[in-house]
C-alpha cells in the first residue's frame, strides 16, 4: 500500500474510530466539571490564607498591588502624558450645569465625559468619578456614549452638592473600541499580548482622577468612585490601584472565582471585566487592596451574572481584612431585590454612603434619580478626531519591551513564570491503564492498543498505539492531532512504535458543546491563570513521559502541524531528553492561532525555535 492510499484509508478509519468511541471515554473522562472545581478550590483556599495578622497583609500589600497593575497591562506604569482636556460645550440643568469634555489618557486614546457641577459652589466640593456599565446609546450609526444612559447618576450627585465626572467606556463611548476579543471575535492573541480592556478602563479612570484634581471646584481630599455592572468592576480595580479614591461603592461589579468558573457566570461577561490572572488570584484579593477605606458592596438578590452566594462569600473574606484593620464600620453590604437592573433599591444606599463618608452627614433622600437630557444634548464630539487610537487600543495598549533571552534554561524559567504558571506544581503518577482491545484493528492491518494516562487531576487522556511492541521497536513516532484528521505524514515502518495523541479538548478528547460553548470553556481557563492551549502543552509533556514509560530508551520523533506544532515546540522547551521535531506549518507569530498567556511579553516564536534547536532537532515543513 503506497503512502497516499494509506493516508486516505487512515482518514476514514480514524474519523470512524473517534466517532465510535463510547461517550464515557470521549467526554466523561475529561471531566471538566471536576477539573474546574478542583482548580477553583485550590485558588480560593489559597486566597488570603497566609494573612493571619495585619502585619502579614501590610508586608505583601504593595507587591499585590504591583501584581494587579501587571495583570491589567499597566506595569511598568505608562507615562502620565498631558491630558489635553477640551470643553466642547455646556448644558444647563435646573440647579447644576454639565460640561461636555474630552481628554487623552494617552496620546490618541480619548476619553469622552460629562462633568456635572452644582451651581454657585462656595467652596471646593467632594467629587465622584462615575464609571458606566454596558449600555449602547446610538442613533443612525452615531454613538452618544453610555455616559448618556447613566446621566441620572451625575445629575443626582450634582443636585446633592457633589462634582461628578461621568466617563464613557472604550467600547460603548462616542469613539468605538472593543471589549470582545475572546468573548466574540476569536482574537485569542489578546491573551498572548497580555491585553485586556479592563486595563484600559482602569487607566482611563486613573487619568480621570488626574483630571478631577485639576479642577478648582474639587476638594482633592474627598474623591469617591462608583459605577454599576461594568462600571462596578472598574470601580473595584481602580480603587484597589489608586488610594486617591477615598470612598468606593461598586454596584453589581464583582463576584468570586467560583461563580465565574464553576457556575458559568463568565458567559455573561465580556473581556473588560477581567484581568489576566497571571498570579492566580481569587477576587477577594482585589477587595483587600481597598481596605481600610470605606467600601460599600452593592448587589441584587437575583443577579444571574453576579450571583448572591458569590457576593456573600467575597464580602465575608473582605470583612476579615477590615476586622484586621479595626475598621468594622468602613465596610458595608447592601442587597436589593431584583435582577441585574439599575433600581432605586441600590441607588439610594450609594448616595447615603458617600454622604456619610465624604460629607459626614446622612440626610433623608427624598428625590429620585431621573434623566434630564436627551442623548444628543450630552454628545461631546460633532466629528470624531482623526488621530484617535481607541479603535485599535488592543494593538498598542500595555506594550512592553521584550527582554533578550540567552539560553534555553532562561527561556524555560521565563515561560514558567509568565505563561505556564497554571501548570501543576508537581507531576503525579501517570497511572497508565490499557483500555479494552476491542477498540481494535480498524482494518489497517495494524492492531490498535489504546492506553489511558493521567495528565493531571481530573484530566485522563488517551494514547492510541500501533506497531511493534517495546522489545521489537527501534524508534518511536508520535503524531499530535488537533481533530479527527489523520497525521499529515505517517510512516508505519515495521520497527517503529507509532502513537497518535490529542490533548484535552481536541480530537478524541474533545469537550461537549457547540462552537460558542467551546469559546466559553476556553475563557474559564483564562480566569484560572491558564489557557486551554497552555494546558495542552502540559498534556504533550505528559504524553511524552507516558511514551517513554511504554517504550523506554527509544529515540522519539514528534510530528505536528499548525498550532499543534507550536504546542510541540513549547513542550520541547521543558524536555530534558533529545527529541526530533517535525513541525509542519509552524506559526510565525503568537497571534497566528496560538493562545498562551503573556507569551508575546516573554519572547517570540522564532526565538523559541532557535533556543529549542540548541538541545533538540527541529525540522520545519511548509
Amino acid at each position: 500500500m503506497n503512502a497516499r492510499c494509506f493516508l486516505i484509508l487512515l482518514a476514514g478509519c480514524w474519523t470512524t474510530f473517534a466517532q465510535q468511541l463510547p461517550a464515557t471515554w470521549r467526554v466523561a473522562d475529561t471531566n471538566l466539571t471536576a477539573y474546574f472545581e478542583s482548580e477553583v478550590s485550590r485558588l480560593e483556599s489559597a486566597c488570603l490564607a497566609d494573612v493571619k495578622t495585619l502585619d502579614d497583609w501590610t508586608k505583601q500589600r504593595d507587591e499585590r498591588r504591583r501584581q494587579l497593575f501587571d495583570m491589567l497591562g499597566l506595569w511598568p506604569l505608562p507615562e502620565r502624558t498631558a491630558l489635553q482636556p477640551v470643553i466642547t460645550g455646556k448644558v444647563d440643568g435646573d440647579d447644576f450645569v454639565v460640561e461636555k469634555l474630552h481628554f487623552q489618557s494617552l496620546p490618541g486614546l480619548y476619553v469622552t465625559a460629562n462633568l456635572y457641577l452644582p451651581r454657585n459652589l462656595a467652596a471646593p466640593a467632594p467629587a465622584i468619578l462615575y464609571v458606566c456599565g454596558h449600555a449602547e446609546v446610538k442613533t443612525n450609526g452615531v454613538s452618544y456614549g453610555n455616559k448618556t444612559y447613566y446621566q441620572h447618576h451625575g445629575a443626582w450627585f450634582a443636585r446633592h452638592g457633589y462634582v461628578c465626572l461621568t466617563i464613557d467606556t472604550l467600547q460603548l463611548g462616542e469613539i468605538p473600541g472593543d471589549h470582545h476579543g475572546t468573548y466574540r471575535l476569536g482574537q485569542w492573541w489578546w491573551n498572548s499580548r497580555g491585553y485586556t480592556p479592563a486595563g484600559v478602563e482602569a487607566w482611563n479612570s486613573i487619568r480621570a482622577l488626574d483630571y478631577l484634581e485639576t479642577r478648582p471646584e474639587v476638594d482633592r481630599s474627598r474623591l469617591g468612585m462608583t459605577g454599576r455592572s461594568g462600571g462596578g468592576s472598574y470601580t473595584w480595580t481602580t480603587a484597589a490601584l489608586d488610594e486617591r479614591v477615598k470612598v468606593a461603592a461598586p454596584v453589581a461589579g464583582i463576584t468570586d472565582l467560583r461563580n465565574q468558573v464553576c457556575d458559568g457566570a463568565v458567559e455573561g461577561h465580556c473581556d473588560c471585566m477581567f484581568f489576566m490572572n497571571t498570579y492566580r488570584w481569587d477576587f477577594p484579593l482585589v477587595a483587600a487592596l481597598i481596605a481600610p477605606r470605606p467600601l460599600l458592596i452593592v448587589n441584587t438578590d437575583a443577579d444571574s451574572i453576579f450571583p448572591l452566594d458569590g457576593v456573600n462569600r467575597l464580602f465575608t473574606k473582605t470583612r476579615r481584612l477590615y476586622e484586621l484593620h479595626r475598621a468594622y464600620d468602613q465596610l458595608g453590604l447592601v442587597i436589593g431585590p431584583g435582577g441585574h437592573s439599575d433600581s432605586q433599591n441600590i441607588q439610594v444606599p450609594v448616595l447615603r454612603w458617600f454622604n456619610r463618608h465624604l460629607k459626614g452627614a446622612d440626610p433623608l433622600i427624598t428625590d429620585a434619580a431621573e434623566k434630564p437630557f436627551s442623548p444628543p444634548q450630552l454628545r461631546v464630539f460633532d466629528q470624531l478626531p482623526a488621530d484617535q487610537r481607541n479603535t485599535n487600543a488592543q494593538e498598542f495598549f500595555g506594550t512592553r519591551k521584550v527582554e533578550p533571552i540567552a539560553t534555553l534554561e532562561e527561556l524555560r524559567q521565563r515561560l514558567k513564570e509568565r505563561t505556564f504558571a497554571g501548570w501543576p506544581a508537581e507531576t503525579s503518577n501517570l497511572g497508565l491503564t490499557p483500555l479494552p482491545s476491542e477498540l481494535g484493528n480498524l482494518g489497517l492491518g495494524v492492531g490498535w492498543n489504546p492506553v489511558r494516562f493521567l495528565s493531571q487531576a481530573h484530566v485522563p487522556l488517551r494514547l492510541f498505539r500501533w506497531g511493534p511492541g517495546a522489545a521489537e521497536a527501534r524508534r518511536v513516532r508520535i503524531h499530535l492531532l488537533a481533530g479527527t484528521e489523520p497525521p499529515a505524514v505517517l510512516s508505519p515502518a515495521a520497527d517503529t512504535a507509532t502513537f497518535v495523541f490529542s490533548p484535552r479538548g481536541l480530537g478524541s478528547a474533545g469537550w461537549p458543546g457547540d462552537a460558542r460553548k467551546q469559546v466559553q470553556l476556553r475563557r474559564r481557563f483564562q480566569l484560572l491563570g491558564q489557557t486551554a492551549d497552555g494546558m495542552r502543552v502540559w498534556d504533550i509533556r505528559r504524553a511524552l513521559a507516558a511514551v517513554r514509560e511504554l517504550c523506554p530508551g527509544l529515540p522519539i520523533t514528534v510530528q505536528a502541524e499548525d498550532a499543534m506544532a507550536a504546542h510541540a515546540l513549547h513542550a520541547a522547551v521543558f524536555d530534558d531528553h533529545p527529541l526530533r521535531l517535525e513541525l509542519n506549518r509552524l506559526p510565525t507569530r503568537y497571534r497566528d492561532g496560538v493562545d498562551y498567556l503573556n507569551a508575546a511579553q516573554v519572547t517570540d516564536l522564532a526565538e523559541v525555535l532557535k533556543l529549542v534547536r540548541t538541545r533538540h532537532e527541529a525540522e520545519l515543513n511548509p
